[in-house]
């Protein structure tokens, strides 16, 4: 979520705007997923709504600086059945997040810098969706679900270059699944992802719509109060 500052920290400066809108994004989110120790058979997943956020910079010169801020993403994982079974899980969750990071580069002039973090999200949806011979059978959301960890800790790295296209790479190397999630049927407690492992993997493809006409490409101009 790096290419969109609206503000900044700078102590005896001001900021002015000068003009951009937010980024295009595409995530791919890879799933690698375990059940008791033999791998499941995973599928890319592609999401393009909702991916969204915006950053706050503080450069120290014009070859580094910091960044953070608040993000929604949509996360998850596709599981499918063997060979013999057309069986599809679609699992997501919608997360709130605030990155931290730096970035090494031409980091004023945008031309082409380099970045890596860590982030903070917190979980507050969930969606499941089943799917059998291509059809859907079952679908269900829940807000603040326990199936998944409520908070979720990633790293990131990435680059960006002119005109505004952005690559990051983020891992999650918590489980995507709640291990210690108990449901009950029929009167028995049941705990269904305790042997499952789920880790993620996300790529993220930006670039940014912006005003052409604006010579300080995309960022703001600090000005001495």
């Amino acid at each position: 979520m790096l290419p969109v500052p609206i503000g900044c920290f700078c102590p005896g400066y001001h900021c002015r705007k000068t003009g951009q809108t937010p980024p295009a994004r595409i995530s791919v989110t890879f799933g690698d997923v375990k059940y008791g120790g033999e791998h499941v058979s995973t599928a890319p997943r592609f999401t393009f709504f909702f991916n969204m956020g915006r950053n706050y910079n503080y450069d120290f010169s014009k070859w580094m600086g910091i960044f953070s801020g608040i993000n929604i993403k949509n996360i998850g994982i596709i599981t499918k059945g063997s060979d013999t079974l057309d069986i599809k899980l679609k699992r997501r969750v919608y997360t709130l997040g605030v990155p931290f990071g730096i970035k090494i580069g031409d980091v004023r002039g945008q031309n082409f810098f380099f970045f890596l973090g860590g982030q903070y999200d917190l979980a507050f949806n969930y969606k499941e969706k089943q799917f059998v011979d291509g059809k859907k059978i079952k679908k269900f959301n829940e807000w603040f679900s326990d199936r998944t960890p409520l908070l979720m800790p990633s790293l990131f790295a990435g680059f960006r270059f002119y005109p505004g296209i952005g690559l990051k790479v983020q891992y999650y190397p918590n489980d995507f699944f709640n291990k210690n999630y108990k449901e009950t049927i029929a009167g028995v407690a049941t705990y269904p992802y305790r042997n499952v492992a789920s880790k993620m993997f996300l790529v993220t493809l930006t670039y940014d719509f912006r005003d052409p006409f604006i010579k300080n490409y995309g960022h703001f101009k600090m000005i001495r109060n």
